[in-house]
Parts: C-alpha cells; sequence; structure tokens
C-alpha cells in the first residue's frame, strides 16, 4: 500500500524534467531514451512528450504501446511508471501541452510538420525514496 499520493507524486515529478522513455523495440530488445516533459505536469496519470512522428519510437509504439518510464529528483526520489503509450496527431491537443522551450526543437511551434505527442497513461507507478517505497495502481 502505498503512503504517497498522486497528488505527492505529481508534485515530485514537477521537479524532474528528463524521463526516461523505454519502449520494445522490433527485435524484442527494450529501447530506452531521455524524453522531456517540459515540466507539463498537473499528474493525473497522463505524461505528454512531444517527438517527431518518423522516430523509432513512434513506430514502436505502433507495434507494442506498453512502454515505461523512469524518474530520478535531485534528491533521490526514484519514480517508475508502467503504462499504455498512444501517439497524437491532433494540433489541436498540442495547444494544450506546448511550452516555449519547445522551439528550439520544433522551430514553427506546433505548425511544425511532422510533430506528434506521445501520451503514456501511467497503470502502475512504483517510487522510492530512501527507505520508503510505494505503488499505486490506477
Amino acid at each position: 500500500m502505498s503512503s504517497k499520493t498522486l497528488a505527492e507524486i505529481s508534485a515530485v515529478m514537477r521537479d524532474i524534467d528528463i524521463t526516461m522513455l523505454s519502449t520494445h523495440a522490433e527485435n524484442g530488445a527494450i529501447a530506452a531514451r531521455p524524453m522531456s516533459n517540459n515540466r507539463d505536469v498537473d499528474y493525473d496519470g497522463d505524461s505528454y512528450y512531444f517527438t517527431w512522428e518518423d522516430s523509432h519510437m513512434i513506430g514502436e509504439i505502433g507495434r507494442d504501446a506498453n512502454v515505461s518510464l523512469g524518474l530520478q529528483s535531485d534528491k533521490h526520489f526514484l519514480i517508475a511508471v508502467e503504462g499504455k503509450a498512444e501517439v497524437v496527431r491532433d494540433r489541436s491537443a498540442f495547444k494544450d501541452h506546448w511550452n516555449p522551450d519547445l522551439d528550439k526543437w520544433f522551430e514553427n511551434g506546433i505548425e511544425t510538420p511532422g510533430v506528434a505527442i506521445i501520451k503514456v497513461r501511467a497503470t502502475r507507478i512504483h517510487y522510492w525514496q530512501g527507505e520508503e517505497e510505494g505503488e499505486i495502481v490506477l
């Protein structure tokens, strides 16, 4: 049983910019890469990551939507998220998650051709902080 709430986990996640997003590669290997959440965390179990529509991750998610996220805060709070990913191509949804910091990667903002969002809906969150650990099932 978890002693931390989803709101408390959200507060920690808000201060962690880089997440390791892991997918299943075509050959069965696990492929991980750093992704920025752009501090877009009012965490209700959904995470959003902007990427290129032709990236390997998009194809991997199309074959297997099971993904994981790994996060670590500066205060050694570790979070492992298991979830289901989906690719969002609806530009109106981009507006809800856009951050000006993304302009350095996508020069025409949400109108940049080939942009997509990976939305990860958490199914289970495990966390560790010192000797404390817990799990939240969504």
